[in-house]
């Protein structure tokens, strides 16, 4: 097997559980927060910088990666962790969330995770509208039973995606960990859109196992998790945990989408279904409080952009919640971000210091910032990790909500 998951503890009261994933290039204690480096890289930090805020797992974008540099320059270099210089364990995507952001996703703007408000309001006919989101790639995918065609947002030529070349893609990225081909939907998508979107993400997830098993060599290396859809439906929830889990994965990851308000309804609804023993991954949930459902819900890894986006636009995480360094009270406030973090930026830097860097555009800052960021989260869920060891989980989740807030 090429990786190996364990459970050391579990919650009583939840589906909550601490563990260990085994992996050709290390361990993860679980529950994990997956630093995403989409093209090689965490954006505005370090291999080392990462791994001293106490991340243990990156995450490429398969998508990305493929059109610069090229899956064959990664594999000649020995693959994504060896090319980008990570020791630690790595995982890819699928190209699965690039169906929905360059194809149903890019009209109208959508995000994984939208508002009930959002969802309510779409159900009347009333348009949401992002123009960061809608300008992020330059041209539509065209989805059919097949896989997916799509044009490059870099120079505008013309691709293909399958289940199989999803997967011979990510057999030369080489992680020790990647996800079978899916299609990510709106979260504003009907019902019976979800549903023949369903049925496409079972056949490929079929598609791409087989293709990851006709490779021994890769098989003894790398591990497939195989991907649930079902939008915010319950019933389509649990007919992809049931179908998925019939499915000889070595993992699983839940996908959008939801509304925000409804993952934890989505997640009570399939893990009861899934094999307890095999490791879950939610993915695309950074906001902390999110976490602690994510938990509750029975995941053991988590990614997202969002800490480390956050850090590079000047929003701060702290245990009494977001600051936002360009606000005036900062200029002149020589304490730390927060007290006793124990962060390289936080050991060594005001907040007056960082405002002034981001106020002047120095590049520094966002390092600063990012550092900090991913020293909160993975510390964060290191908490909620040992919370459950201890037995004191909810009371660990109630102190944590009670002071940062929603």
């Amino acid at each position: 097997m090429p990786i190996r998951f364990s459970i050391e503890k579990k919650n009583t009261k939840n589906f909550a559980r601490a563990g260990k994933i085994t992996t050709p290039h290390g361990t993860i204690e679980t529950p994990a927060f997956v630093a995403v480096g989409t093209k090689g890289t965490v954006k505005s930090v370090t291999p080392e910088q990462i791994k001293e805020s106490g991340i243990e797992v990156v995450m490429g974008n398969t998508y990305h990666l493929y059109l610069e540099p090229g899956e064959k320059i990664i594999k000649k270099a020995g693959g994504l962790g060896n090319y980008m210089q990570w020791k630690g364990p790595t995982m890819t995507d699928s190209g699965g969330f690039q169906v929905f952001s360059l194809g149903t996703g890019m009209g109208e703007g959508h995000s994984k995770f939208i508002s009930k408000k959002e969802f309510e309001e779409h159900e009347k006919g009333i348009s949401v509208f992002d123009k960061d989101l809608a300008t992020m790639h330059g041209k539509l995918a065209q989805v059919d039973e097949e896989g997916v065609t799509f044009t490059s947002h870099l120079d505008g030529s013309l691709h293909r995606f399958t289940p199989e070349r999803s997967v011979e893609i990510q057999h030369a990225l080489g992680a020790d960990m990647f996800f079978a081909f899916d299609e990510c939907t709106s979260p504003k998508a009907s019902y019976q859109y979800q549903k023949e979107a369903l049925k496409r993400t079972h056949e490929w997830a079929k598609r791409s196992l087989g293709a990851h098993r006709q490779n021994v060599e890769a098989g003894k290396r790398q591990g497939i998790f195989g991907v649930l859809q079902g939008g915010p439906y319950e019933d389509l929830r649990k007919e992809s945990a049931r179908v998925i889990s019939e499915m000889d994965f070595d993992g699983f990851g839940i996908g959008g989408s939801f509304t925000k308000e409804d993952v934890s309804v989505a997640l009570l609804a399939v893990a009861s279904i899934l094999p307890e023993e095999k490791p879950r991954h939610l993915l695309g949930i950074g906001e902390p409080v999110d976490f602690f459902e994510g938990v509750e819900g029975g995941c053991d890894l988590f990614d997202c952009v969002l800490p480390t986006r956050f850090g590079r636009t000047g929003t701060l995480f702290t245990k009494d919640g977001r600051i936002i360094i360009l606000n005036a009270k900062y200029r002149d406030d020589l304490s730390p971000i927060e007290e006793g973090c124990g962060c390289y930026t936080c050991r060594n830097f005001t907040r007056s210091y960082i405002a002034h860097l981001f106020r002047a555009t120095e590049i520094l800052g966002a390092t600063l910032a990012t550092i900090h960021n991913l020293f909160f989260i993975a510390h964060l869920v290191g908490n909620i990790r040992q919370s459950i060891l201890d037995d004191r989980f909810s009371e660990f989740k109630g102190e944590f909500i009670r002071r940062y807030g929603k």
